[in-house]
């Protein structure tokens, strides 16, 4: 079996864009990948409404971002981080999934194969709406930026704690730390 060369970084938004706020991982994505087209070491995949195929790219990559809508229990538009562990035990504590596979699924199949990626976040966004509709509603709409952001945030987390920091220019380091 020929194994894919490995990404520093999976950005996976996941949802469908169809069903109103359901799709807002998608298109958290689109304003992530704009500004990280040039990095090869990043990667930003399109989930959709997730499936098995995306286990090749989940099981080889060393950090995961996950983003999509989420029952956080809250007001909708809230951004919500669970980081490794933290999203293991999210993803585990029976939450419905409209997906055709859950995200822990995936995860599961990830950690079966030895492939579980170290660092790992789901980046929740309280949907409002997941009737049908192409756009997310406006409260959840305004929630896209900060979800980018906290991405970008994690990004610069994860790099400054590998023992082989990117040498590459870092495009979501914000110097005044503009992003917390």
């Amino acid at each position: 079996m020929n194994e894919k060369p490995c990404v520093d970084t999976l950005i996976l938004g996941i949802g469908n864009i169809l069903l109103s706020d359901e799709g807002v991982g998608v298109h958290v994505i689109r304003v992530i990948a704009d500004r990280l087209a040039r990095h090869d070491h990043i990667r930003v995949i399109d989930g959709g409404t997730l499936s098995f195929t995306l286990l090749g790219d989940v099981q080889y990559c060393a950090n995961l971002i996950v983003v999509d809508a989420a029952e956080l229990q809250a007001e909708p538009g809230e951004v919500m981080c669970f980081e490794g562990p933290a999203m293991d035990r999210y993803l585990r504590a029976g939450r419905k999934s409209v997906h055709e596979i859950g995200l822990a699924d995936l995860l599961d199949m990830a950690r079966l194969c030895n492939h579980l990626p170290a660092n790992r976040a789901l980046i929740g966004i309280q949907p409002a709406s997941t009737g049908w509709g192409e756009q997310p509603t406006p409260a959840v709409a305004a929630a896209v930026p900060e979800a980018a952001a906290l991405a970008y945030s994690l990004l610069n987390e994860w790099d400054a704690e590998s023992d082989h920091p990117s040498t590459q220019p870092n495009p979501y380091r914000n110097p005044r730390n503009a992003y917390h």
